[in-house]
């Protein structure tokens, strides 16, 4: 209890002194105020964008990349292991999304080049900008969809059937490519389990036969796994893997 007294004292007598001294304290506004040039409008403008672009920015790194591959994949080792708490999932996503941004670095690099610099610059206006920077978004995500969701989508717009790549929209590009890299996700992860899952059957199956029925199988078989995994390389043989799958 005089601990507590004497810091709440401490404390008054600091900031006592601090008005003593008359010390400038930083204030922060905010305020709305008449354009003076076209300059500032364009400014106002800009703010408003970059706002925009940050608060859709998860949304935009987990559908419109490699993300969502990545993540399902590392989530179905983690599960085939049977290790319920390693890797943390903090490790498991921060994994996933520098691997994202691995993978994507061709394509952010085209953004840069060709869409950022020239308008920062003022080469460009902002419409040109805009769709500089989404064709190679565009290219990645057509690169990695199939035919058949493709169909899928623009079947379920009636839209007519497109002569080039170019007549497609990004509203029946995006749903598409996210459906196919679930389906990619799920087959990658479905061929990571077999060798798991053939260790599981065998040590179940040795268990049974030598009369320890109240033994759970995923105690005893979850060493051979990791023994298994380290011996072969995993973590490099599915990164590996999953780096070509985008190629």
């Amino acid at each position: 209890m005089k601990g507590k007294i004497f810091i709440f004292a401490f404390f008054i007598m600091a900031a006592q002194a601090i008005f003593a001294q008359e010390m400038p304290l930083p204030r922060v506004t905010f305020g709305v105020d008449k354009a003076q040039s076209v300059e500032d409008v364009s400014v106002t403008l800009e703010l408003v964008a970059l706002l925009t672009i940050l608060s859709l920015a998860p949304s935009i790194v987990i559908m419109l990349t490699s993300f969502t591959r990545i993540a399902i994949v590392l989530n179905f080792v983690k599960q085939a292991l049977g290790t319920q708490s390693a890797p943390p999932n903090q490790m498991v996503m921060g994994l996933s999304l520098f691997l994202t941004f691995f993978v994507m670095a061709p394509t952010f690099n085209r953004i840069n080049e060709e869409a950022i610099q020239p308008y920062l610059a003022h080469e460009i206006d902002y419409q040109v900008g805009l769709d500089k920077a989404i064709k190679p978004i565009r290219e990645f995500m057509l690169r990695q969809t199939s035919e058949h969701d493709l169909a899928l989508f623009i079947r379920a717009a009636r839209l007519p059937n497109p002569n080039t790549i170019d007549d497609l929209g990004m509203w029946t590009i995006i749903p598409a490519f996210i459906i196919s890299e679930l389906k990619t996700a799920f087959i990658i992860g479905f061929l990571i389990y077999v060798p798991f899952l053939v260790i599981d059957m065998s040590i179940a199956s040795i268990l049974m036969s030598m009369g320890m029925m109240m033994l759970p199988p995923m105690m005893v078989s979850m060493p051979f796994k990791l023994i298994l995994f380290v011996m072969v390389d995993g973590w490099n043989l599915i990164i590996q893997q999953l780096l070509l799958s985008f190629h």
